[in-house]
């Protein structure tokens, strides 16, 4: 079966009818391919993107002149869904939000068509002998169920593809950290943990993904703390060149991760860096309630300067008696008050938290690690929670 004879055109939205043995070995089939060509991702990347734009050359302009950071968001939008692929509670959440928010590069039905297709042929060309016809119809049902996915929680969004918000403030703590405050027109309908992705003048076409530190307020005010990374063309803009009076674009809120207050457990926040900011914006939402859950919030870094926010942290715990903040540094032997080792290492050392609700959040290495050593201690895999896209 070719790839254009599941994907023209996509069918209406039906339950799953297939018995548990053929999806298994649909995900079976999807997740060994997938493999197979991991380690030449990159020039997967390039090769889809050659092959969307020969398709349907319109497309080349939702993007952005430099290809670099779409390449890689590409890439880590895949493993997501590879990882998620046999776990439907989580992976349709995702991509009803994923197809929410590419709303805003103004894509339409048919640019989904020339996805797939690039798609498949992307992986089929890197494949080798692990690409059958049996694979390719795994990958082509696959695509066909997350395409309609996203187009129909789209098509069902009333809310605008994107909001215009103001640059307030631009506070630089140090040459590599910045605390940006923007004001938006009308307040983003964001839960307390989730992200946004927002486009700057200075990189036009380039979004990045921006947790904001504060909980939603009424008058539109969002906090987001951006760090500049190697290779990041938008945090070193944002970092060194915003403007008060720049204007944002920022897209529709994602993620899962919030504190339910309604599951009668307590929580375990884990924050490396930057990642502090949704988990701050959860304690701060949590404050305005008179009763709460127990929340234990570790947050590390290699140094005390990675611990840029603990002060204020510090001083929402001594209000909040249900806040319980312990800063780790892996690389300051010498630092007092605080944990010493990287953050998978001292949250296992307090137990192994297979009663809480766990919410993690840091760069991809960090967030790899704390989880492993985590279920190795005991933590149940259903209780973690974390969002893919942390890195320009």
């Amino acid at each position: 079966m070719t790839a254009n004879a599941v994907l023209m055109p996509v069918p209406p939205s039906q339950p799953n009818r297939q018995p548990p043995a053929q999806v298994s070995a649909m995900v079976r089939m999807i997740r060994e391919s997938f493999a197979v060509v991991e380690p030449v991702a990159e020039d997967v990347a390039r090769f889809f993107y050659g092959m969307l734009f020969s398709l349907a050359p319109a497309t080349r302009e939702l993007f952005p002149a430099n290809m670099e950071v779409q390449r890689s968001r590409l890439l880590r939008a895949l493993v997501h869904v590879v990882q998620m692929v046999d776990r439907p509670d989580d992976l349709v959440p995702f991509l009803r939000q994923l197809g929410r928010d590419h709303r805003k590069f103004g894509v339409v039905a048919s640019h989904y068509e020339a996805v797939g297709t690039a798609l498949l042929s992307s992986v089929r060309k890197y494949a080798g002998d692990a690409w059958t016809s049996d694979v390719e119809r795994a990958w082509a049902e696959a695509y066909t169920i997350m395409a309609r996915t996203m187009q129909e929680a789209a098509n069902a969004d009333e809310s605008p593809a994107w909001w215009n918000g103001q640059v307030v403030g631009h506070q630089r703590l140090s040459w590599d950290l910045a605390v940006v405050r923007v004001q938006t027109e009308y307040p983003i309908p964001y839960r307390a943990g989730q992200y946004v992705s927002v486009e700057t003048p200075q990189r036009p076409r380039l979004w990045r993904y921006l947790s904001p530190a504060n909980g939603p307020r009424e008058d539109g005010m969002m906090e987001f703390h951006v760090r500049s990374v190697e290779g990041g063309w938008v945090s070193r803009a944002i970092v060194g060149h915003a403007q008060i009076g720049d204007v944002w674009r920022i897209g529709p809120p994602m993620g899962r991760m919030g504190v339910d207050r309604t599951s009668g457990r307590d929580v375990l926040m884990v924050a490396g860096g930057t990642g502090v900011a949704p988990m701050r914006a959860m304690v701060d939402d949590m404050a305005q309630w008179g009763e709460n859950p127990r929340v234990n919030l570790f947050v590390g870094g290699r140094t005390r300067a990675d611990l840029y926010d603990l002060e204020n942290l510090q001083r929402l715990a001594m209000a909040n008696p249900w806040l319980t903040v312990v800063p780790a540094l892996e690389a300051d032997p010498g630092a007092r008050g605080v944990e010493h080792g990287s953050l998978a290492d001292v949250v296992t050392r307090y137990g192994s938290w297979n009663d809480r609700d766990v919410l993690v959040c840091g760069s991809p290495a960090m967030i790899r690690a704390t989880v492993s050593r985590m279920l190795v201690a005991g933590t149940p895999l259903d209780r973690i929670k974390y969002d893919p896209f942390t890195l320009d």
